[in-house]
């Protein structure tokens, strides 16, 4: 299978780093073909600009929708730009690794998304009616493709838990779990997150890759998260919500996720 790795972390050295090599030569050694976009050794480019097209839709205005659309429609994107999309199409499985820094990915790898997820590519697709609100949310350009977090956190698991200061590890990943990976197509499957990274030894690094090389064996056969689908009935459609009669009453991300107690679900 084809597996493309988002590597986004300025140290070769770091445990990032340390991890990112032992995620590719486990998946090669298991027959995968792989490929890298380390961004920071790609000195990607991060903001989007005008500079993201070679032709212009309107030198007067730069609307960053309707110039991402024409360009990606009219062949008119730079060149990194294209080779990323192309990648994402290449793939059967993406895994983007990060260090979780201010609650968030770091602003190199958001710029990533922010470009090469272009208007007509990762949004903007689909019809839009009063029954199909464009091919997103479980459809879309990515769909039947896997994709996996792979997250270093400086913080204790603790933190991260139910009744955890900083929120539900699940909570924080949302946006990215559900906004940008399931939105355009992805099966998202549970994340990897590595706690307490500063208090990582030999022994430790090595126990994080045994849990880390389970988690990448079973990267086809693993169930992804149980996000729920737009377009197959659970919503209304245009305003988006949950149907009345699923879970009534309650609110929450959670509410996003089937096989739940949908007593009420006909």
């Amino acid at each position: 299978m084809n597996i493309l790795l988002i590597h986004a972390h300025p140290e070769s050295r770091s445990l990032n780093g340390a991890l990112k090599d032992f995620a590719v030569q486990r998946l090669k050694s298991a027959g995968h073909l792989v490929q890298v976009s380390d961004l920071y050794g790609m000195q990607w480019k991060a903001i989007v600009d005008a500079a993201d097209t070679t032709q212009r839709l309107s030198t007067t205005r730069f609307d960053v929708a309707f110039e991402s659309r024409h360009a990606f429609e009219n062949g008119f994107q730079s060149e990194d730009i294209t080779r990323e999309q192309e990648k994402l199409l290449w793939a059967d499985a993406v895994i983007l690794q990060f260090p979780l820094w201010w609650y968030s990915m770091p602003a190199i790898l958001k710029g990533w998304i922010e470009r090469v997820y272009a208007f007509g590519f990762a949004y903007g697709v689909g019809e839009h009616s009063d029954t199909h609100w464009g091919d997103r949310f479980g459809e879309g350009t990515l769909a039947g493709k896997r994709a996996m977090l792979m997250v270093t956190a400086g913080g204790w698991e603790s933190h991260y838990g139910p009744r955890g200061i900083n929120g539900p590890i699940n909570d924080m990943l949302y946006p990215i779990q559900h906004g940008i990976l399931f939105y355009p197509g992805f099966d998202v499957l549970p994340p990897f997150v590595v706690y307490r990274t500063g208090s990582t030894d030999e022994s430790r690094f090595a126990r994080i890759c045994d849990e880390l090389g389970q988690r990448l064996d079973t990267l086809f056969s693993a169930d992804p998260i149980a996000f729920r689908p737009q377009n197959k009935g659970d919503y209304d459609i245009p305003a988006l919500t949950l149907r009345s009669d699923i879970l009534p009453g309650q609110t929450g991300l959670s509410l996003h996720l089937s096989g739940r107690n949908d007593r009420n679900l006909k």
